[in-house]
C-alpha cells in the first residue's frame, strides 16, 4: 500500500466514516452502514470496494450479510495514523449508539 493511496482513502469523508465505525464497532455489516450515515447500498458498496481493494479493511461473508473489520496486517504507519483518528470524541460516542440492524443468518 502506498501511503498516497492511502491518505486519498482517508481524504473521502464518506470513506473516513466508514472506518470510524469499523473503529467502533471492529465488524460492521453494510446495512448498519446505510443506517449510520443515512447512504444508500450501493454507494456504500463502492467506498467498502475501494477500501478492500486497498487492503484497508477485510470483508467476511456471514449468512446473506458481508462484515467489514480493519486488516490487522496493515503497516505500522497507517496503524500509527488510525490511532490517532481512533482517538475523536465521535468515535468513543459512537460505539455506544451503534446498533446492529443485520439479522444473522
Amino acid at each position: 500500500m502506498h501511503q498516497t493511496d492511502f491518505f486519498k482513502c482517508l481524504a473521502d469523508s464518506t470513506r473516513l466514516d466508514i472506518l470510524k465505525l469499523v473503529m467502533a464497532k471492529q465488524n460492521v455489516c453494510v446495512c448498519e452502514f446505510t443506517e449510520q450515515l443515512n447512504l444508500s447500498q450501493p454507494k456504500i458498496s463502492r467506498h467498502l470496494a475501494l477500501l478492500r481493494n486497498l487492503g484497508i479493511l477485510l470483508d467476511q461473508r456471514q449468512g446473506q450479510w458481508v462484515y467489514y473489520r480493519l486488516n490487522p496486517d496493515l503497516p505500522v504507519w497507517a496503524n500509527e495514523i488510525l490511532k490517532v483518528i481512533a482517538q475523536d470524541p465521535e468515535i468513543q460516542k459512537s460505539k455506544s449508539t451503534i446498533s446492529t440492524s443485520c439479522e444473522l443468518s
